[in-house]
């Protein structure tokens, strides 16, 4: 009985790449950690392409936005910071169409409150809906803010005013 060999190609790439830690790469594909972390050692395999994989990931998901193994094979730098650029713009594109929709579930609850009578009997079920569409509304915007590359100390701090504002009004209702 033969044992599969491990692509150690592909779990080269991985390392290299930066995006996964070594023990997520072991897992996926049947390799100890530790034996993975020796034999970078050995080869000196360098955790060095991860800012030019995030830049390369940026500008495919912008691009995306407006227009919408053989064991002797050499892999450069570049494919290398391809193939994980095009995973991670994956992953940031898919954020992107669960946040619209949860963006459009918050709006339904926004609406529905909005047109709610008040009333004595109702206030608390009101009030407590009413913090949950701010939460929902709030966690959208970080979310959103993240994915649309917004996040910069500026874009926090409209979010944690934004948030401060909806507790007030939470508070009023």
């Amino acid at each position: 009985m033969t044992t599969k060999q491990p692509d150690w190609e592909a779990i080269e790439r991985a390392y290299r790449a930066g995006l996964l830690s070594v023990r997520a790469i072991g897992e996926t594909h049947g390799v100890n950690h530790a034996t993975i972390l020796k034999r970078a050692k050995k080869e000196d395999w360098k955790r060095d392409l991860t800012d030019q994989v995030r830049a390369a990931t940026k500008q495919k998901v912008t691009t995306a936005v407006t227009s919408k193994g053989n064991q002797s094979k050499v892999v450069t730098d570049a494919e290398i910071i391809e193939e994980a650029s095009d995973q991670a713009a994956a992953v940031i594109l898919a954020h992107r169409v669960g946040l619209a929709q949860w963006r459009s579930i918050a709006d339904k609850l926004s609406d529905a409150l909005a047109d709610m009578n008040v009333t004595p009997d109702n206030a608390g079920d009101f009030a407590r809906s009413l913090n949950a569409g701010v939460d929902a509304q709030l966690k959208v915007i970080k979310g959103e803010r993240q994915a649309y590359n917004l996040d910069t100390e500026t874009g926090d701090k409209t979010v944690s005013d934004l948030a401060a504002l909806m507790d007030d009004l939470s508070k009023e209702a």
